[in-house]
């Protein structure tokens, strides 16, 4: 039986997203877009210039030396959208050619390919900010310290899988009181998104790894 869902399951997907691509105007998809957009955006920003900081100020890997040798564990993350798919080339990477212990790289990469979901909740948090301005839920300071707090731990018990993040994009939603419908609407936008997510991920995990095993060395 479980065969027959997983072979059914594109074919459904596919259904639902047609049925409620028919009953959507163009604006409502000229927002979607604008959504994709943003995301893309902000997880390219986080991933250009927020981790390589981290990773050169506490990890002492200059921006040029991550990307060269992070690159294999990226391209593994965009074709697999799969952090834990992702985790032998990680770990590889990691000792080999960062030169972290065997002893962090175990501890810390398969630990971050379940709670370092960097990506995805910052997904999540745009995400639900643009689903309550849609339903109509005034966002106030609390209100939008919440989606993101929110969004923060429901991003920890993702699993490392495509398409993981809808699992926790339930509590974000009804923490705020947005109807689980729209969780539809995202599912438009959301699998090329997946991609992009999952390789920052893995390079948060993969300078997660550094910068930990550089305070072990230090000690």
């Amino acid at each position: 039986i479980t065969g027959w869902v997983i072979a059914l399951l594109p074919v459904g997907i596919f259904a639902i997203t047609y049925q409620l691509a028919s009953s959507i105007d163009m604006g409502t998809l000229i927002s979607l877009g604008e959504l994709a957009l943003v995301v893309f955006l902000a997880t390219l920003f986080h991933g250009t210039f927020v981790l390589p900081a981290i990773a050169w100020v506490f990890g002492g890997v200059k921006p040029a030396a991550l990307f060269r040798n992070i690159a294999q564990p990226l391209v593994t993350a965009l074709s697999t959208s799969s952090s834990a798919a992702t985790l032998p080339v990680s770990m590889d990477a990691a000792q080999n050619r960062f030169g972290v212990s065997s002893e962090v790289s175990s501890v810390v990469l398969p630990l971050g390919a379940t709670v370092n979901m960097d990506g995805t909740a910052l997904f999540e948090g745009v995400a639900a900010v643009f689903l309550a301005q849609m339903f109509g839920i005034a966002l106030d300071p609390i209100t939008i310290t919440t989606i993101f707090l929110v969004a923060m731990m429901a991003s920890i018990g993702a699993p490392g899988i495509p398409s993981g993040s809808m699992a926790g994009m339930q509590l974000v939603l009804l923490a705020v009181g947005i109807p689980l419908e729209a969780i539809a609407l995202l599912l438009m936008i959301e699998r090329p998104l997946d991609t992009f997510r999952t390789a920052v991920n893995v390079q948060g995990d993969l300078v997660g790894s550094l910068v930990v095993n550089k305070r072990v060395t230090l000690q």
